[in-house]
């Protein structure tokens, strides 16, 4: 036991020590930067406060300014941070601002084209909605939101600005069918504009339409217009159905095989302009046969 309490107290004095000295240190310190504030002249002392404690306060400025530059750059980037969030946020409130922008626009042109159709009409337009399609692909159908109390009959014709849409096969009171022109059960009479050589023309679903029935002889290019006959008092002459896509003229047969693109875009289709004038008389008439 007394060779441990020996130990310690040996272990002790080195300690005290430095301990001491440390003290000693801070007091001197204390005292040269004490004596560095007196006024007066600058003596042996003050130079040597001066020469002492200038390399301490140098290191210790280089240091306080690095750490003040280390402090406005983090609070500097904790704004920028904030900014571009702010700036993100932002951003896409324009960008969705511009896309209702954009579609009132589009939305705004498509009945400012059907107005001026129906402005220019030789016939009375009703005006409908396309709402639904048939959801058997193959009747090649759409539903529109007119029906029997707005004075809509089963075969009244249905177009837009662009041309031929197709045929009401079934009404009820407040809603329609329309058999499109491209259904594969449809055919029109038609004429190639520029010569007015005729044929008729069937759907053959998205692919559009097929000429047939028009002589090899005849002057049939791509880039021909196709418009409506107007035989059977059915469909008004002239109005557009598509633009000829291909022709081939096969060794065989004495008929051009012809390919016809549609002025409509079926695949975009919102309006339709159905036209009342047609007769009672002319309601059983079809592009094709109904699909009930």
């Amino acid at each position: 036991m007394n060779t441990q309490a020996k130990d310690r107290k040996s272990r002790a004095k080195p300690l005290r020590f430095r301990t001491l000295l440390l003290i000693l240190l801070l007091v001197s310190v204390c005292l040269l930067l004490f004596a560095s504030t007196l006024g007066g002249r600058f003596g042996f002392l003050h130079q040597t406060t001066l020469e002492a404690l200038g390399p301490l306060q140098s290191v210790m400025a280089k240091g306080t300014a690095q750490v003040q530059r280390l402090y406005e750059g983090y609070v500097d980037l904790l704004h920028v941070r904030q900014e571009n969030a702010r700036l993100k946020n932002l951003l896409l409130s324009y960008e969705e601002e511009l896309a209702k922008y954009r579609e009132a626009y589009a939305t705004y042109l498509r009945l400012q084209e059907e107005l001026s159709f129906r402005q220019a009409a030789d016939f009375p337009p009703l005006t409908a909605r396309v709402i639904g399609r048939d959801p058997a692909f193959w009747f090649h159908t759409i539903i529109v939101d007119r029906g029997e109390q707005d004075g809509v009959t089963e075969g009244m014709v249905a177009l837009t600005a662009r041309g031929i849409v197709g045929q009401v096969i079934q009404v009820s009171r407040n809603y329609s069918k329309i058999l499109l022109a491209i259904a594969p059960s449809s055919a029109i009479d038609v004429l190639v504009q520029k010569n007015r050589v005729r044929g008729i023309l069937k759907g053959v679903g998205e692919s559009g339409f097929v000429l047939h029935y028009v002589l090899k002889n005849a002057d049939v290019a791509r880039g021909d217009q196709v418009v409506t006959a107007g035989i059977g008092g059915l469909f008004p002459s002239g109005i557009p159905v598509g633009v000829v896509a291909d022709v081939q003229r096969q060794k065989r047969g004495m008929f051009l095989e012809i390919t016809v693109d549609p002025a409509v875009d079926f695949q975009r289709l919102e309006f339709v302009q159905l036209n009342l004038s047609l007769q009672q008389s002319l309601a059983q008439e079809r592009i094709g046969p109904a699909v009930r």
